[in-house]
């Protein structure tokens, strides 16, 4: 069992504090993130979900310090954001495998562009290769591999140099549905194992709920935020959990902010 995520007094691991986003064009300021102020706690895993188009993707790349806020700030750890930290891995939608290296080589290539201990790195890269279930398949290249396991190596590529933090943009968008669902309890187990804060990215309110202690709910562009919600279901949690009416009820509540809007990513 995990910790409980309504314990309000876990500490804040990131925080954002009035982050808004704009873009010049040639018709001038386009306004994509209204000013946010949300924490995320240490351990926690939240995910947001919103329309297409609403700055999800902007936002999990502010955190990531890949993009610098056009106001306000980002703190990990007390540490305000001005560029990409050490403390974070980030998993996108597309694996990004190179093609050329094996599972293990690609997963590797964290320790090798960070400059850290080989020894160390490979030792912590065959234990992660083993608690996502790729064990036997270290020298594979990605080509030889389903979409599914594509994603595993791309977890533990984010995870081998043992960051605190895990960003997550839309990782299971590609798959087929039972794919998806498998990943989902996976993606459960490894978080429960590795004990790291995750903030997700996703289009389905369902899978947000069944691995999150809070949904985000995005507003149509300009990105504001239009409701966060606790999501009290006990873990570990069972894919039978989804028929149940407590999530069914979270899951409406959730899916009206859209239908409120006129559009819906679910």
């Amino acid at each position: 069992m995990h910790m409980d995520p309504g314990d309000a007094t876990r500490p804040a691991l990131i925080r954002m504090l009035g982050v808004a986003k704009s873009y010049r064009t040639a018709e001038g300021e386009v306004e994509s993130l209204q000013p946010l102020e949300f924490d995320i706690r240490e351990g926690e895993f939240l995910s947001i979900v919103g329309p297409s188009g609403c700055g999800k993707s902007t936002l999990l790349k502010l955190v990531g310090g890949l993009l610098p806020a056009t106001r306000g700030s980002i703190e990990i750890a007390g540490k305000r954001v001005e560029g990409p930290a050490g403390s974070i891995g980030i998993v996108f939608q597309n694996h990004v495998l190179l093609a050329w290296r094996t599972v293990l080589e690609n997963i590797m290539l964290q320790i090798e562009v960070r400059k850290l201990p080989h020894g160390r790195g490979i030792e912590h890269a065959r234990e992660l290769v083993e608690m996502v279930g790729l064990k036997g398949f270290e020298n594979k290249y990605p080509w030889q591999l389903s979409g599914g396991m594509q994603q595993r190596a791309s977890i533990c590529r984010a995870l081998v140099h043992d960051p605190a933090i895990l960003l997550m943009d839309e990782p299971f968008g590609a798959l087929d549905a039972m794919t998806r669902e498998k990943m989902n309890l996976e993606l459960q187990r490894i978080w429960s194992a590795a004990k790291k804060t995750v903030l997700l990215i996703t289009h389905s309110i369902p899978e947000a709920i069944f691995l999150s202690d809070r949904v985000l709910v995005m507003s149509e562009r300009p990105g504001s935020i239009a409701g966060i919600y606790d999501v009290p279901l006990p873990r570990p949690r069972t894919l039978a959990m989804m028929g149940g009416v407590e999530f069914g009820a979270l899951a409406q509540t959730i899916r009206a902010h859209f239908y409120a809007q006129g559009s819906l990513d679910a």
